[in-house]
This record gives structure tokens, C-alpha cells and sequence, in this order.
């Protein structure tokens, strides 16, 4: 917007007679409104105040769901998050990190990662204690990994790809380095709390849950499921309650009429929504 103060019209001769004449009440009156307008205080532009806590702007600050104190893990997660979800208003991953001791949630932002540019990330792929969270053929059940573990024999780090599912697919098999840790994916049935946003089938799980299932595996304590998923259920109440809407997932709108958008004609995309209805165990990334 122009700057009003600023504005110098040219004038004309007529203009400069007018500017002779005595001014009317009319146009004192309106010199006094606008006057009174100028004096008002400017509204601050910028970005509302923010919880240094759970990032969430501090009047929906969610810190009353998050632990009195970090929960206490022996797993160390690395998070890499695409660069889109950055600018996301409702992530699920700074909740996640409010959760945790410092230094237990690594977030890497980025696409392409080599051990060039990111040496302790390569170190961290390398190390034998390593699993990356993503599920395929390749994949080996969590649950059948550690089902003959004691607590605390071995520490864990667990690599979760945080984006949307085409954004992960695409991160996963373009970055070599992916492709060295220990493929698994969870078994347990869990239908998503993340209701306010879209999910390709019912078992695909936000970057949050997928982390509070592998912890409560990893450290065989159901506990830490329930105090991870609190902040999210908490996070949709709210936004459910200020007008957002339940979203179901496509496998949901396909199987019951409701999908309600132009179907792909790329034959790969058909199959891919076929998949959903007929596949149970499919989760797409």
C-alpha cells in the first residue's frame, strides 16, 4: 500500500484558488476524523506470539496435554522432513519434540541428503543399531525385531521420513543413504487420530503417531503411546471445534461413494486408488 503521508498531488491553477477559499465546517469536521484516524495506533503486522514450547501461537498453546516432564527413552529419533512441511500450520513433529529429552528428536530438513553435505546423518544410516521406518516388501515387522530384546539392550535410532506420502516416497528412494539401515514397519492396528488431514488408506499414521508406536515398541512400554498421542488428539479437538472438518481417508471416501474428485487417468494412479479398496495391508508412500 502506498504511503499516504508521502503522496504529493500536482496541482492545478483551480486547485490553488480552492486552496484560497476559507475551508467549510464540513471539511473541519472531516479533517478531525481523519486526524483522529492517523493518531490511532498501527497493528503489528508480523507473526502472533509463539509457545517456545510446543510452537503452537500462545494463545492455543497445547502445553497442558505435553508430559509435566520429558518422557525418559534409550531410542534416539531422526526426523527428515521435507522442506514443505516447514511451512505447515498444523505439524505434528514440533508436539513430537516437546515430548522428548533434548537430543532424543533430530530434525533434518531437506531432499537430498549424501555423506558429503551431511556426515553425521550418513554416520547415523551406517550404524548397525540403525532402523528406518518405512514400510514394503523389504520391510521386517518392528514387533518381531525386538520381540526377543530386553529393554535397554540395545539403543536404538529410528529414521522417519516426515511428509506427505508421495513427498516420502520420493525422498526414500532417491537418497542412497536410506537404503542402508534396517527396513521395518509397524504391524499394530492403529486407525489414525490425525483427523484433520487427509490420509491415502485408514492404517496410514502422521509422522507423530508413526513415532509414538515405535517408541512404545521399541521401549516395550505401552505408556508412551498414550502420553505422545494426547498433544494430537488435543490439536484436532480444538480445530474441530473452530470449524475444520473431519477428513477421511481416500481408501474411506472410495469404498463408500463419497470420493468426489475427477478419478486420474494415468493407468499407474488407477491401480495405486484400485489398491485401496482391495488391499488391506496397503499403505502408500
Amino acid at each position: 500500500m502506498d504511503n499516504v503521508s508521502g503522496y504529493r498531488p500536482t496541482l492545478t491553477s483551480e486547485d490553488n484558488d480552492l486552496e484560497t477559499c476559507d475551508s467549510s465546517p464540513v471539511e473541519d469536521g472531516l479533517v478531525g476524523v481523519f486526524g483522529d484516524l492517523a493518531a490511532l495506533p498501527v497493528e503489528d503486522g508480523g507473526r502472533r506470539p509463539t509457545c517456545l514450547r510446543c510452537r503452537r501461537p500462545q494463545k492455543v498453546c497445547l502445553c497442558p496435554f505435553l508430559p509435566p516432564q520429558p518422557l525418559e527413552v534409550s531410542t534416539c529419533l531422526y526426523i527428515v522432513q521435507h522442506p514443505a512441511e516447514e511451512s505447515r500450520v498444523l505439524r505434528t513433529v514440533p508436539l513430537l519434540a516437546a515430548c522428548l529429552p533434548q537430543g532424543k528428536c533430530n530434525v533434518i530438513v531437506g531432499r537430498r541428503f549424501n555423506e558429503e553435505k551431511h556426515p553425521e546423518l550418513a554416520a547415523v544410516c551406517r550404524d548397525s543399531r540403525t532402523l528406518i521406518l518405512y514400510p514394503g516388501p523389504k520391510s521386517q515387522s518392528l514387533e518381531e525385531l525386538v520381540q526377543h530384546q530386553e529393554v535397554g539392550t540395545v539403543k536404538h535410532n529410528v529414521l522417519i521420513i516426515d511428509g506427505t506420502w508421495s513427498q516420502a516416497k520420493n525422498m526414500f528412494l532417491k537418497n542412497s543413504l536410506f537404503h542402508l539401515p534396517k527396513q521395518v514397519q509397524l504391524n499394530r492396528t492403529l486407525s489414525s487420530q490425525y483427523v484433520i488431514r487427509t490420509q491415502p488408506s485408514n492404517i496410514c499414521l502422521s509422522t507423530l503417531e508413526c513415532a509414538a508406536v515405535a517408541l512404545s515398541v521399541l521401549e516395550q512400554n505401552d505408556h508412551i503411546q498414550e502420553v505422545l498421542l494426547r498433544p494430537l488428539k488435543a490439536l484436532c479437538s480444538f480445530q474441530l471445534q473452530h470449524g475444520a472438518q473431519i477428513h477421511h481417508s481416500k481408501e474411506h471416501l472410495l469404498k463408500n461413494g463419497m470420493y468426489d474428485k475427477p478419478m486420474p487417468k494415468n493407468k499407474r494412479k488407477i491401480k495405486r486408488m484400485e489398491k485401496l479398496v482391495t488391499d488391506h495391508n496397503i499403505c502408500p508412500r
